[in-house]
């Protein structure tokens, strides 16, 4: 995982935002902080770590949004017109992190190699038997 190229198509739900990704994901992960329970409507978020130059928009112009009082802000990126959540861009990560669901084949995920905020999740928001899973951030 990483370092590899590849050549995966998205978007959102309408058509309006289409993407591309190029570089293998560094990292495939479940979150399951309420703020990504929240913003997914009640489930987990499922997500890749795409490295920055492996992803590029090919159609339309992404609306992002930022909470202004949360201390772990991110921004989100989403469709205007349908609203669909593509991708989250966190300050001091290197890569972006992309909604896996937003994929033409969500199939390439193949699953989360971790699950994240563990201690926030809902009790139906299952991990995988043998995915470790982190009350917060893996440590390093």
């Amino acid at each position: 995982m990483g370092g590899e190229t590849v050549d995966w198509r998205g978007g959102c739900f309408c058509g309006a935002l289409r993407y591309r990704v190029s570089a293998a994901p560094v990292l495939k992960a479940q979150c399951n902080c309420r703020a990504c329970t929240h913003v997914s409507g009640g489930g987990a978020n499922y997500f890749m770590v795409i490295p920055p130059e492996g992803f590029g928009w090919e159609a339309g112009v992404a609306a992002s949004y930022s909470h202004p009082e949360s201390a772990r802000a991110v921004t989100r990126d989403f469709c205007a017109t349908c609203g669909t959540h593509i991708l989250t861009r966190r300050a001091g990560l290197e890569g972006v992190v992309l909604k896996v669901g937003t994929l033409d084949a969500p199939e390439v995920f193949g699953g989360p190699r971790l699950a994240i905020f563990c201690e926030e999740g809902q009790a139906w928001q299952q991990v995988l038997e043998g995915v470790p899973c982190f009350d917060r951030l893996p440590p390093g």
